[in-house]
């Protein structure tokens, strides 16, 4: 692990009983939805990490419990330092706080999660979909989500897939 992020998972490990991991030089740090708000303040204030660099989602449906971990990358532009934290949530009903008080690029990043992953997050300021238009239903990047596949058309199957087409009636 890198000197400079020592002593900041050593006080995360302290003060929230997070875990860690190391994957290729990068430091995952994983807490609770109810810790993620006092350990963002907790980096922002003591540590300097100024920049809620990128947030996102993932889904590990069907072969992890929990199904989504909601993952905040913040970067300390004065000591030149990442850090990754993951919030494992259930897929039943997912929520986890919102980050808005304390970092305000959250609010469309949020927005953005909810809108591809359905995860929702509590006390949101404006928590409307923001990519999908109003009324679709479903979240698109959940593993679940129907494709809606069309079969390619080739030269060897033209006469099969040419029948199926709805073409306007003369």
């Amino acid at each position: 692990m890198d000197q400079k992020l020592e002593p900041i998972v050593k006080a995360l490990q302290e003060q929230f009983g997070a875990t860690y991991e190391e994957f290729r030089g990068e430091v995952h740090v994983f807490l609770t939805a109810e810790q993620i708000i006092e350990a963002l303040t907790l980096l922002r204030d003591k540590f300097d990490f100024e920049l809620l660099s990128t947030m996102t989602a993932s889904d590990y449906y069907p072969q992890r419990s929990p199904r989504f971990h909601v993952i905040y990358q913040l970067s300390s532009l004065a000591k030149n330092v990442t850090v990754q934290l993951r919030v494992p949530v259930d897929g039943d009903q997912p929520k986890v706080p919102t980050a808005t008080r304390v970092y305000e690029a959250a609010n469309w990043r949020e927005r953005e999660i909810f809108d591809m992953f359905g995860i929702e997050f509590e006390g949101h300021p404006d928590p409307r979909r923001i990519l999908m238009p109003e009324g679709t239903e479903g979240h698109p990047l959940r593993k679940d989500f129907p494709l809606g596949y069309e079969e390619p058309q080739f030269t060897f199957n033209f006469e099969e897939i040419d029948l199926r087409k709805p073409y306007a009636k003369e």
